[in-house]
């Protein structure tokens, strides 16, 4: 279906990949792997022409469609969430217009026979390209595919505009979705979508019939969805044939075996140009230095290609606080709405956190789950009740949108130095390096950083006092998968209290050891880790 073969794609001096080759084939589900930066969106690009490969070529079988969702998503006003969907599937949109040129055309009677001949052949035609790409079940497709990523019935006749960023990425996911083609790019999916809708979405593309090119951060979404792996890293596109749990397996066998392979070289290259020196003076041994000097010439070193950055970091050991770290009672909070009315979040929230607890607050998109956590870190006050933190108790919060707790008119080095003013420069510049900012980087601005690089931020300022309790909301987003498996052994090690909202199950499950659910503006307290949560709520569709 797609052959990406021998390709080459430079950025100035920077090589991503060279004489690069993969195939998509038919029902093909492939993860886009490797670390940020070395090329996985250029390919993706390159698919589908928003950029030319600097060597080599890209072919594609014939009629081939293709959908790709990134996370840059264009401008929407004047439609309701519905109309959108349905004006961005196509192909489907385009084939439903020539059906309706072709049936205005025999109808009209004004075709000669030969006309109506080749009319009648299109006709046929498109009609059996329609009905290959559902276009007669189009309109309950859509509402299908919008109620499962989690929108409202009311939501669909709402305009886009009265939607957030985070809505809008579903509602282009949605229009993806909707249009069925033979090959599906995707760049992230799982980002802006919470655990539910991320089941269903793993549940459709386990239905889906064409082939799936995707990247992803969530481990456990990638296992349970794709079956190839296409690593795109030291210049170069691997192909691994199994899930990321098989490639990460795979990739240390062939590390091991490639330094192994490494060391012989090295063993033998010694030895010769060992031989060579000893002997290049001497007329009696010229013919064999001359034959092992073009012995070497023609030899391929083996390279050992650098090994992926990840953040780097453990969590002071921190004060020891009390027993009783969170208590709320009778929480509620209401938010005002723009024509005067007020939703209600949540009602009558009551619980206890304890020290020790690693607490996962689980729930479904708008159920309450951030505002719980900004009411317990001090963030925002609660409309009735109160929540009181044990006196011995240090916060660290992480903010579900790192703006919230960053000067964007800060340096990286100001943002963490302000922070610990007695910290000397050394010390800051240590701590931003454990987080992947060296050398110039520390004196980026805020305001010009990636998400990634600012959820990296965060962490470093949390970790820059003492603290034995984190509030972490979505500390996972933008992270890479290694990078998100050493915050997920630090949290596990940390000698404090933890109260985590992730999606990423693989996270919940390695860390929680109780779950507070928020669901339709209440709580339900579960004594036991997220397997055991899920058994009592038999939600047999998350595991």
């Amino acid at each position: 279906m797609i052959h990406f073969t021998n390709v080459s794609k430079n950025y100035g001096q920077q090589i991503l990949y060279s004489g690069a080759s993969f195939q998509v084939r038919p029902g093909d589900r492939i993860g886009l792997v490797g670390p940020n930066g070395a090329g996985k969106t250029t390919v993706f690009k390159i698919i589908t022409g928003q950029e030319s490969p600097d060597g080599g070529q890209v072919t594609f079988g014939e009629k081939v469609v293709i959908g790709y969702f990134s996370q840059d998503i264009a401008d929407m006003s004047g439609r309701t969430a519905r109309e959108e969907v349905l004006a961005g599937v196509g192909r489907i949109s385009e084939v439903a217009r020539l059906i309706k040129e072709c049936e205005a055309r025999l109808e009209s009677g004004a075709l000669d026979d030969n006309e109506m001949m080749k009319v009648v052949e299109l006709y046929g035609e498109l009609q059996l390209e329609f009905e290959a790409r559902e276009g007669y079940s189009l309109d309950s497709r859509v509402e299908e595919i919008m109620l499962g990523l989690g929108f409202s019935m009311s939501d669909l006749s709402r305009g886009v505009e009265m939607f957030s960023g985070g809505w809008k990425m579903r509602i282009e996911l949605a229009k993806i979705l909707a249009l069925k083609p033979d090959v599906l790019l995707m760049d992230e999916p799982t980002n802006h979508l919470d655990l539910e809708s991320i089941v269903w979405l793993e549940k459709w593309l386990m239905n889906y019939k064409g082939a799936l090119v995707m990247t992803s951060h969530d481990r456990e979404f990638m296992n349970r969805v794709v079956n190839r792996i296409v690593e795109v890293a030291n210049k170069a596109i691997t192909t691994y044939s199994g899930n990321y749990d098989f490639y990460e397996r795979e990739r240390e066998i062939r590390k091991t075996q490639l330094l192994s392979a490494h060391k012989k070289q090295q063993d033998m290259l010694q030895k010769e140009e060992e031989f060579i020196a000893r002997f290049a003076a001497r007329a009696s041994h010229a013919a064999q230095v001359q034959s092992r000097v073009k012995k070497l010439e023609k030899i391929e070193r083996i390279e050992i290609p650098v090994d992926e950055k990840a953040i780097q970091f453990e969590f002071p050991t921190p004060p020891r606080s009390g027993v009783e770290v969170v208590k709320f009672s009778g929480l509620s909070k209401v938010y005002p709405m723009e024509d005067g009315e007020e939703k209600l979040v949540f009602k009558d929230l009551s619980g206890q956190v304890q020290r020790l607890e690693k607490v996962a607050v689980v729930g479904v998109n708008g159920a309450g789950k951030s505002t719980l956590l900004k009411i317990m870190a001090g963030a925002v006050n609660p409309s009735t009740g109160q929540c009181v933190v044990g006196p011995s108790v240090r916060v660290g919060y992480f903010s579900q949108s790192a703006l919230d707790v960053l000067d964007p008119k800060r340096t990286i080095f100001d943002e963490i130095a302000a922070r610990i003013p007695e910290a000397t420069i050394g010390f800051v510049r240590s701590l931003l390096g454990a987080f992947l900012f060296s050398g110039d980087d520390v004196h980026k601005k805020i305001s010009v950083l990636s998400g990634g690089e600012k959820s990296r931020v965060v962490l470093a300022s949390i970790l820059a006092t003492p603290v034995n309790c984190l509030i972490l909301d979505e500390p996972t987003n933008h992270l890479d998968i290694r990078s998100r498996e050493v915050l997920l052994e630090q949290l596990r090690a940390f000698d404090g209290t933890v109260v985590i909202v992730s999606h990423d199950r693989h996270f919940l499950r390695q860390v929680a050891n109780r779950v507070f659910e928020v669901d339709r503006g209440r709580m339900t307290s579960y004594p036991g880790n997220f397997d055991y949560y899920l058994e009592k709520t038999q939600r047999e569709g998350v595991r």
